[in-house]
Parts: C-alpha cells; sequence; structure tokens
C-alpha cells in the first residue's frame, strides 16, 4: 500500500474510532444534528464500523460508510480541508496542514 494512503488511513480511523485526532473534528448534520439523544450511539456504531468494500472505500482511505442504526440508514464521510477552513487539503496525510472533520447523517438527508 502506498504510505501515504496507509497514513490517511491511519489518521481517518483514529478520527471515526475515538471521535478526535489532532485537526481533527465530528460533526452532526441534518435530522440527527436536532436529535442529541441519538448521536451518541451513531457514533458508537461508526466507531466500530468495519464493512469495507471497493464501492465505498475505492481508494483504501476509510473516509466513507454507510450502515443502519436503530432502524435508521445512516451514512458518514470524512473531508480534509486546509488550516483556513476554504479550500481543500492538498495533503490529507499531514495533519499538521490539515483539518479533517467527520460529519453523520441520516442517509436521507445527504
Amino acid at each position: 500500500m502506498d504510505p501515504k494512503i496507509y497514513r490517511i488511513r491511519y489518521l481517518n480511523d483514529e478520527l471515526r474510532t475515538e471521535g478526535i485526532c489532532r485537526n481533527g473534528r465530528v460533526v452532526a448534520a441534518g435530522r440527527l444534528a436536532q436529535e442529541f439523544e441519538k448521536i451518541g450511539a451513531v457514533g458508537a456504531a461508526v466507531a466500530a464500523y468495519d464493512d469495507w468494500n471497493e464501492g465505498d472505500d475505492p481508494y483504501g482511505e476509510h473516509d466513507f460508510g454507510k450502515l443502519d442504526v436503530n432502524g435508521e440508514a445512516v451514512i458518514w464521510k470524512i473531508d480534509y480541508y486546509s488550516l483556513d477552513g476554504m479550500h481543500g487539503s492538498e495533503h490529507p496525510d499531514d495533519p499538521a496542514v490539515t483539518i479533517r472533520i467527520m460529519t453523520l447523517m441520516y442517509a436521507p438527508d445527504y
């Protein structure tokens, strides 16, 4: 595996499983953002996620997934931004120059 992809995967898995990482944030969007009592269950399910397949993870970065949480279809996505938050990061493998944001939401809200 390309060392850059391996590093991106490591950082993404750190954010996904721990909920924190250097310059990393987790946000809830759509209806989920208003359902505070469900965010914890969704976060725990995403942390345990391990259904990696080429359709959802074609580059091996572990940056997207979809799953069912208590009968609700949920998706999560990790995006990479420059430190100013205005542009995509050119170096998602480097947490010193990248803000990593994982968004949790109900699939129909996407």
